[in-house]
């Protein structure tokens, strides 16, 4: 069975991006990037709300055709491109890059997807992530805690009903300031 990984940049106070939702306080440097390619090539699929596939799929796709950009960058746009994507989303018509779309049952379709076997499957985007998260198919949380506080925006976390137990597996501090937390759901 695949694991269920819920990864994202995150401000230290919590959010994702800003309430306009800028993402221009990110940091993120060679080896950071490098990381994330490495995390990225061990992953069977990418999962993505329709917001987080626009946005990676409005700059991925053809960054490696620049040629001001640099190796890591390079790597990261032709493993985007070869990774499969499954994207949820019911007002988009089509999706390209390696996607399919699925228009209803998120969970029921993560589920599934979960039971197969294969490398770990990497949620992206709250809204999708706070429904996996919900319905308790999430098995790691592996946020990129950046150091800034932006004061408000969206959570990386839902509200939850009730607490969510985990086990820290993983700390990596990056020379940038950014922090790799990864824990896993505890029993």
């Amino acid at each position: 069975m695949a694991k269920l990984v819920y990864s994202m940049f995150v401000s230290l106070d919590g959010f994702i991006e800003t309430p306009d939702r800028g993402i221009d306080w990110h940091v993120i440097d060679e080896e950071l990037h490098r990381f994330s390619n490495e995390h990225l090539r061990q992953t069977g699929a990418l999962l993505y709300g329709r917001r987080m596939y626009e946005l990676m799929a409005a700059y991925w796709p053809r960054a490696d055709e620049n040629p001001s950009s640099p190796d890591y960058v390079v790597e990261f746009s032709r493993l985007w491109k070869d990774t499969p994507k499954v994207v949820f989303s019911k007002t988009l018509e089509r999706v390209d890059w390696n996607s399919r779309l699925i228009r209803d049952d998120a969970g029921g379709e993560i589920a599934r997807l979960k039971a197969e076997p294969g490398k770990d499957l990497v949620i992206g985007g709250p809204n999708l992530a706070s429904t996996a998260i919900r319905l308790g198919l999430v098995d790691e949380f592996q946020p990129f805690i950046h150091p800034v506080a932006i004061g408000a925006g969206t959570p990386f976390l839902p509200d939850l009903e009730e607490p969510i137990r985990l086990n820290l597996l993983q700390i990596r501090r990056f020379g940038s300031g950014v922090m790799y937390l990864r824990y896993e759901r505890a029993g």
